[in-house]
């Protein structure tokens, strides 16, 4: 795979990086409309600072991007960027969510990014293949599908 270098006026630069970050108490909540307006979101974001979305996926509880920012802006900066106005974006399109994450935070502090370099096809499969991995592993889990203390109507 041929690695992209991208250029600005007076330079070269090749800035991946692998972000993850999850909503506040790492609610389920990233699904069906919420996931379809977040992935539109996060995308036209980008497109205003010129960063690129090279993989990204949402999962129920976290979401994984490999974005490739340019050196003008810090990780810090762009990350910040991307879950304040998207977590005001995500509250104009859905009112009903102010009452669960009051006072318009959505996304948690914080977040965990890694530096991508030479092995960003490596980086961009495991988000893909991210899902069906905790899909699997939850299945091998054992849950508890009945109440333990409870013994049936009628009984105390």
């Amino acid at each position: 795979m041929a690695q992209k270098a991208y250029s600005l006026s007076h330079t070269k630069w090749m800035c991946k990086y692998h972000v993850v970050f999850t909503p506040k108490y790492r609610r389920k909540v990233i699904y069906n409309q919420i996931r379809s307006d977040l992935g539109e979101i996060f995308r036209k974001l980008c497109q205003y600072k010129g960063i690129e979305i090279i993989e990204g996926h949402l999962m129920p509880d976290h979401v994984h991007m490999l974005l490739a920012i340019p050196p003008k802006y810090s990780v810090s900066s762009v990350m910040g960027y991307l879950k304040g106005k998207s977590s005001l974006m995500v509250f104009d399109r859905h009112a009903n969510m102010k009452y669960k994450f009051g006072n318009r935070k959505f996304w948690a502090e914080g977040y965990y990014v890694s530096t991508v370099g030479l092995n960003e096809a490596t980086i961009a499969k495991y988000i893909r293949e991210q899902e069906k991995a905790d899909i699997a592993l939850d299945r091998l889990s054992v849950k508890e599908c009945e109440d333990p203390f409870d013994r049936g109507p009628g009984r105390k």
